[in-house]
């Protein structure tokens, strides 16, 4: 089983993007333990990086791919024996150098801009997405 960290910088504040957070994270206690950690916005991320983690920083100079590409990466992932993987979030000016420096994989969701509140939303989403489609369920049509 995948041991998932969620590293953000910038707390949620709106009511709809926390139960949105919530809903997946539940959702998610059926295929992972995860754990979504807050910091400040500008907090170092790279200092709660759990050790021997496959990190993954969201920006938008990242690797773009589909949905079932992530689902076959986290299973390929799996399959070679990686059980942690973290993925990093930055705040409102993106994630630092040092951060994305630390990834073993840049992924960007899209070439437009998101608020960095909606993009949690989206990479528990995703994370969900992806391990409903390796599981074989009808959520990914």
């Amino acid at each position: 089983m995948f041991h998932m960290s969620v590293i953000c910088q910038g707390r949620l504040k709106e009511p709809y993007y926390i139960a949105a957070c919530q809903e997946y994270l539940k959702r998610l206690g059926a295929f992972c333990k995860i754990e979504v950690t807050e910091l400040a916005d500008g907090g170092d991320v790279v200092s709660r990086i759990p050790g021997g983690a496959y990190v993954i920083a969201l920006c938008i100079e990242g690797e773009k791919m589909s949905s079932p590409a992530l689902a076959a990466r986290l299973e390929k992932l799996a399959n070679s024996g990686v059980s942690r993987l973290c993925f990093l979030i930055g705040g409102s000016d993106g994630l630092p150098e040092r951060a994305k420096a630390a990834a073993d994989l840049r992924l960007s969701m899209s070439d437009m801009t998101f608020p960095h509140h909606l993009a949690r939303v989206m990479v528990l989403e995703q994370i969900y997405r992806a391990f409903s489609i390796n599981a074989g369920t009808k959520y990914h049509k």
